[in-house]
């Protein structure tokens, strides 16, 4: 850490000077059309431009850090700061590096690399139409339709692109029409080892209660309408905008929040079982369309005599690199937990996010993450019981230079003052400079990633802030202040 009080006397006196020479200045050189003028103007402070003229960068990095230390927004927080250079592997800037904060939707770096590393940014989900039995010559089925899931994150979401339950059931219909069915004797069996146990706990001590519409899928929704589903609403909210918006699956006594809510008693939100309301969508557009189903929706975990069947259509979902794009420019909670179930049954065949946390681990043991102070809890960064170090942040993240999917990984992260949770931020300096992973928890403010200096270089650096007092804004304008200096190094 600098010691920066050697410098103020100096800058001190050619402020001074500095002052002097302006107001000289302007006596001889003012204008009627000054004073109109001088309020568009966007110049620094001269304090500002004669300190940048005499310390080098990494010196008002330094400054940046200490003033920040007693600044009444920050000094009773417990918070940590570094600033990292990938090719000489050293650290330019710190504070607290190997402390663990909690690192709130940061964790999402670690899931969605996760999935990029084990499963290829091209991997897709699908999901398939198929039938069992003969179709006779009248297009009567003797026998039953399957649909065939693989925990599609983003079926029927429109997100990451991913088609609407309505494409994809008009898709299926016209598969149907193709094969020449017009009526079905037999069920509508769903088949899917994935997530069927979404109605486990949630991870410890996740945050129920932030102004955040976070979402996380538990229960299943056959048979069942998901716009009637309870709505419960925060007691001793006064202000209709103060309120917090939840639900509660009628079937699985488990709390979620919602992601909006749109008022006369509709909620709108992921499904918590997207394959069950696709089944049940699917079977009253065949009905209106004039092919019956004699039989029923039903689940069909396990198959102990499968039929032989034949596929009529099948949907792919968008690429994994499209799914980590979207999760991480939206901070997407329940893609991000989808992830983390993902991996742990491609590698360990369950679904749970058990296995999902210990695939993960296990990953970055693997990778040699700096796995002191690491406490990874959930996918998405929900829990507060999750805990890293700024330094084991940056470490990892500069590990990934030199992946082959390190490009994909880069365009996923918001940039400043252009997309994603970062578009309000660094709107002036630092604008397309910043690529990085935010995180928003209740008195938690997280950022880490990358830093495209004035210069060229490709910069490291994590940013965690737990326990800070005042607004959420002014944490974030501190954040800013604290990077800025670092665009010229």
């Amino acid at each position: 850490m600098v010691n920066f009080r050697k410098y103020i006397s100096g800058i001190t006196v050619l402020a001074s000077g500095f002052f002097f020479a302006q107001s000289t200045a302007t006596t001889v050189l003012y204008s009627q059309n000054f004073d109109s003028q001088k309020t568009s103007l966007n110049l620094p402070s001269p304090v500002a431009a004669i300190e940048k003229a005499i310390l080098s960068p990494k010196e008002l990095v330094d400054i940046s850090v200490n003033t920040m230390m007693t600044d009444p927004v920050l000094k009773n927080a417990n918070w940590g700061f570094v600033v990292y250079d990938p090719k000489t592997k050293k650290i330019i800037s710190s504070y607290n590096e190997n402390t663990p904060l909690v690192p709130a939707s940061t964790t999402k770096l670690l899931t969605t690399e996760t999935a990029l590393n084990l499963l290829g940014e091209n991997y897709r989900w699908m999901t398939q139409l198929e039938y069992s039995g003969s179709i006779d010559e009248n297009g009567v089925l003797n026998g039953n339709l399957y649909i065939i899931g693989s925990g599609d994150p983003s079926l029927g979401t429109n997100k990451a692109g991913a088609w609407s339950y309505k494409d994809i059931v008009s898709d299926f219909v016209s598969g149907m029409s193709r094969e020449g069915i017009k009526k079905v004797n037999g069920d509508i069996i769903i088949q899917t080892a994935l997530f069927k146990g979404n109605i486990s706990r949630l991870p410890e001590n996740v945050v129920w209660l932030e102004n955040n519409n976070y979402y996380l899928p538990v229960g299943t929704t056959r048979e069942i309408n998901p716009a009637n589903e309870k709505l419960i609403v925060k007691k001793g909210s006064n202000s209709i905008s103060d309120k917090k918006y939840f639900y509660v699956s009628p079937y699985a006594n488990q709390m979620v929040f919602a992601e909006k809510y749109e008022g006369d008693g509709i909620l709108t939100t992921k499904l918590p079982d997207a394959p069950a309301f696709l089944a049940n969508s699917f079977k009253a557009n065949l009905v209106k369309n004039g092919i019956a189903v004699t039989g029923k929706v039903t689940p069909r975990i396990t198959d102990g005599a499968p039929e032989n069947r034949k596929m009529i259509s099948a949907y792919k979902s968008p690429t994994l690199a499209d799914i980590v794009f979207y999760t991480n420019q939206h901070s997407d909670n329940g893609l991000a937990e989808a992830l983390l179930k993902t991996v742990g049954f491609q590698k360990m065949g369950d679904q749970t996010s058990e296995s999902g946390r210990i695939v993960v681990n296990n990953h970055l043991k693997e990778v040699s993450f700096d796995t002191e102070g690491l406490n990874y809890m959930d996918g998405s960064g929900l829990s507060r019981n999750n805990h890293v170090t700024p330094i084991s942040q940056v470490k990892f993240l500069t590990s990934l230079m030199n992946e082959k999917y390190y490009k994909t990984y880069l365009a996923s992260l918001p940039v400043g003052g252009q997309s994603g949770t970062l578009k309000r931020m660094f709107i002036g300096q630092g604008n397309g400079q910043i690529f990085a992973k935010t995180g928003t928890l209740n008195k938690v403010k997280a950022l880490a990633g990358y830093i495209k200096t004035n210069s060229g270089k490709t910069l490291v650096f994590s940013l965690l802030v737990n326990n800070y007092s005042g607004s959420v804004d002014q944490v974030k304008s501190k954040m800013e202040k604290i990077l800025q200096p670092a665009l010229d190094l």
